[in-house]
C-alpha cells in the first residue's frame, strides 16, 4: 500500500512538472514572435541531428582507422587522415552554427519572457500587492535570475534529449550489428545472446539512472532554498545601501552587520548542504563514467580475442557502446542540472500563482461614473489578515471643493488614501470616481527615478511633457531654485534630496500636471509648518480649480480645507467617519 502510495505520489510530481513546464514555455512558441522561435529551434534541431549523423560518421571512420593500423596499411592511414580532417571542419562548423542559433534563440526568448513576466507583474498593481500581502518572495531574483535560468535550462536540455534519443536510435541499430551475439555454455547447452552489448549497455545505464536518482534527489529541494536564501541576502545588502544615511546616523554598523552576517551564515550553510549533495552524486557520477570508459572493452573482449573481428570493430563497438550508454545515462549527466531547473520552475510558478491571486483580490471595486463626484459606497476595509479596519462608510467628495482627513496615527487613513487610488484590495465596497477627469496622487514617501532631474520631476509623465522654463518656474515656485540649473544632471536624487525637500518637488509635480483632483496623503509631513502653509496657499493660488484631498493629522491643515472628515473608532475596533465643517 506504502509503494502503491509512493509511486502515485511521484507520477503526480511528474504530472505536475510537466504541467508547469508547458505553462512556462509552450506561450511564447505562440506568440506574436512565434515565426522566429519555430524557426530557429527547428534550425537547432535539424543542425543537432545532423552531428548525431556526424558521429555516425566518425565511428565508420574510427573501424577504417584502426584497421589501417593494425594492417600497417600506410596508404590507408593518410587517405583516413585527410577524411578525418574532413570530417572535423564540417563538425566544428556545425558545431558553431547550432550554437549560435541556439543562444538566439535563447535571447529572444528571454526578451519576451521577462517582457510578459514584467508586464503581468504591472498590471493591476501586483507587485504592490504581493508586497503588502508578503505572498512571495525576492521578485526581482525571480524575473532577473529566473527567467534566464528557466530559459536556458529548458534549451539545453531538451535539445540535449532531442540529441540523446536520435543518438540512442541510431547507435542502437550500429551496436547491434557490431557487436553480434555471444554465445555462451549454460547446463550442458550453448545460449546465444543476439547484440549482446545492446542488453549490456541497457542494463548499466539503467542501473546508473535509478541510483543517480536515489542519491541525486535532495538536489530538487536544495536548490530550491539556496535561490531563495541568496535572493534575501542580496536584498539585505540593497536594503542597506538604500537606507545609508538613517544607518550612519544611528550607528547601526554592528547591528547591520550581525544581521548580514545572520543571512549569510543561512547561505553558507544552505551551499554546505548542496555541496554534500553534490559531493555524494558527484562520487557516483564520477565513477560510472569512469567504469563506462573501460567497460566495453572487457565486455566485449572476449568476441575479439576469439578473432570474430579486428581492432577496428572493437574501437567502433566501444565508440558505440559508449553512445549508446551515454544516450541512456542522459539523465545521469543531466540530472544536476535538470535539479536545478526543477527548482527554477518552482519558483516561477510560485511567481505567476502569486501574480494571478494578487490581481484577482478585486472586492473593492473602482470605476469611472458619470457623476461628477467622488463617491464610496458600502467601503470596508481589512488588513492583509482579515482584520477589519474600517467600517461600512458611504462618501461624497464633491469638485471645487478640499476636504481634509484626519485622525490618530494608525488610524487607517493612508489605507483609505489607498483605497480611493485603487491600490488598497482588502475590504468590500465601491469607489467611483468621475470620468475623464486627471488626478494624481502624492504620498509621503515621493518615489524619484534615478536619472536627469527633469524625469524625477516630470514623474510619471515623459520628461519632455513640459520645457525647461516651466520645470525651471516649479521649482523656484517649491523653493528648490538651486535645482533649477540641473535639469540635466543624472542623480540618485533620493539621497541626494532631504526629505523635505523630496516632499517640494513632488508639489512642483502637481503644479506641472495640473491635476482635476488631487490627493496628499501626509505629503506635506516633512516640512516646518511654515513652509507647510507656503505649499498650500501656492497650490490654492496656481491650481484654484482643482478639487484637494488631504490626509494629515496637524491641527495647521484644517485651515486650507473646507471639509473636514475624522476617523474615529467605532463598534469592534473599526473607525468610522465623523464629518466636520472647517
Amino acid at each position: 500500500m506504502d509503494a502503491s502510495r509512493t509511486d502515485l505520489t511521484r507520477l503526480g510530481r511528474i504530472r505536475a512538472f510537466t504541467r508547469d513546464l508547458w505553462t512556462l514555455a509552450l506561450p511564447y512558441f505562440r506568440s506574436e514572435d512565434r515565426r522566429w522561435a519555430w524557426s530557429l529551434l527547428a534550425v537547432v534541431v535539424a543542425i543537432n541531428l545532423f552531428l548525431v549523423y556526424m558521429q555516425v560518421q566518425f565511428n565508420l571512420w574510427n573501424g577504417r582507422f584502426y584497421n589501417a593500423l593494425q594492417h600497417k596499411d600506410w596508404p590507408t592511414f593518410i587517405h583516413e587522415l585527410w577524411v578525418f580532417s574532413g570530417l572535423a571542419v564540417v563538425y566544428i562548423a556545425a558545431s558553431l552554427v547550432a550554437f549560435y542559433t541556439d543562444q538566439w534563440l535563447q535571447v529572444r526568448w528571454r526578451r519576451w519572457l521577462t517582457g510578459r513576466v514584467v508586464d503581468s507583474w504591472l498590471a493591476g498593481r501586483a507587485y504592490y500587492r504581493i508586497e503588502m500581502a508578503h505572498s512571495v518572495d525576492n521578485p526581482d531574483q525571480r524575473i532577473a535570475d529566473d527567467v534566464r535560468l528557466f530559459v536556458s535550462y529548458t534549451m539545453s536540455l531538451s535539445i540535449g534529449l532531442v540529441s540523446a534519443v536520435a543518438t540512442l536510435f541510431t547507435f542502437l541499430f550500429l551496436l547491434w550489428e557490431t557487436s553480434g551475439p555471444l554465445v555462451l555454455p549454460l547446463f550442458g547447452t550453448e545460449v546465444s545472446i543476439p547484440g549482446y552489448m545492446v542488453w549490456v549497455a541497457l542494463l548499466y545505464a539503467v542501473a546508473g539512472t535509478w541510483l543517480t536518482h536515489v542519491i541525486g534527489r535532495p538536489l530538487i529541494n536544495l536548490g530550491f532554498q539556496r535561490q531563495r536564501l541568496e535572493a534575501n541576502f542580496r536584498f539585505d545588502l540593497m536594503r542597506l545601501r538604500e537606507n545609508a544615511e538613517p544607518i550612519a546616523l544611528y550607528q547601526g554598523e554592528a547591528r547591520e552587520n550581525a544581521g548580514l552576517r545572520a543571512r549569510f551564515g543561512e547561505v553558507i550553510d544552505i551551499w554546505w548542504a548542496y555541496i554534500r549533495a553534490r559531493t555524494r552524486l558527484a562520487l557516483f557520477t564520477t565513477g560510472y563514467n569512469q567504469i563506462a570508459i573501460i567497460f566495453p572493452y572487457v565486455a566485449a573482449s572476449p568476441r575479439y580475442f576469439s578473432g570474430a573481428f579486428e581492432l577496428g570493430q572493437l574501437m567502433q563497438i566501444a565508440d558505440q557502446f559508449s553512445q549508446v550508454q551515454g544516450s541512456l545515462s542522459y539523465f545521469v549527466s543531466a540530472y544536476t542540472d535538470i535539479a536545478e531547473w526543477g527548482a527554477v520552475i518552482n519558483r516561477l510558478k510560485g511567481f505567476d500563482g502569486a501574480i494571478t491571486h494578487a490581481r484577482a483580490l478585486q472586492t473593492i471595486t473602482r470605476a469611472p461614473h458619470a457623476e461628477p463626484d467622488l463617491t464610496a459606497r458600502g467601503l470596508s476595509l481589512n488588513l492583509p489578515d482579515g482584520q477589519a479596519l474600517l467600517a461600512d462608510v458611504n462618501l461624497d467628495l464633491k469638485p471645487g471643493e478640499r476636504t481634509l482627513i484626519t485622525g490618530a496615527s494608525g488610524s487607517g487613513k493612508s489605507t483609505l488614501f489607498r483605497a480611493l487610488a485603487g491600490l488598497w484590495p482588502w475590504g468590500r465596497g465601491k469607489v467611483g470616481l468621475p470620468e475623464g477627469v486627471r488626478v494624481l496622487f502624492l504620498p509621503q514617501k515621493t518615489y524619484l527615478p534615478i536619472g536627469p532631474l527633469r524625469e524625477a520631476v516630470m514623474y510619471p509623465a515623459h520628461a519632455t511633457a513640459a520645457d525647461d522654463d516651466a520645470i525651471a518656474a516649479a521649482l523656484r515656485a517649491v523653493d528648490l531654485a538651486p535645482l533649477a540649473d540641473k535639469l540635466d544632471e543624472p542623480a540618485h536624487w533620493a539621497q541626494r534630496l532631504s526629505p523635505g525637500e523630496q516632499q517640494r518637488l513632488a508639489v512642483a509635480r502637481a503644479l506641472l500636471y495640473r491635476p482635476d483632483w488631487l490627493f496628499l496623503d501626509e505629503a506635506t509631513a516633512s516640512l516646518d509648518e511654515p513652509h507647510e502653509a507656503q505649499l498650500y496657499r501656492l497650490l490654492h493660488e496656481k491650481l484654484p480649480d482643482t478639487t484637494i484631498i488631504s490626509i494629515g493629522h496637524r491641527p495647521s491643515l484644517r485651515q486650507w480645507h473646507d471639509r473636514l472628515l475624522t476617523l474615529a473608532p467605532g463598534r469592534d475596533g473599526q473607525r468610522v467617519l465623523a464629518e466636520a465643517r472647517t
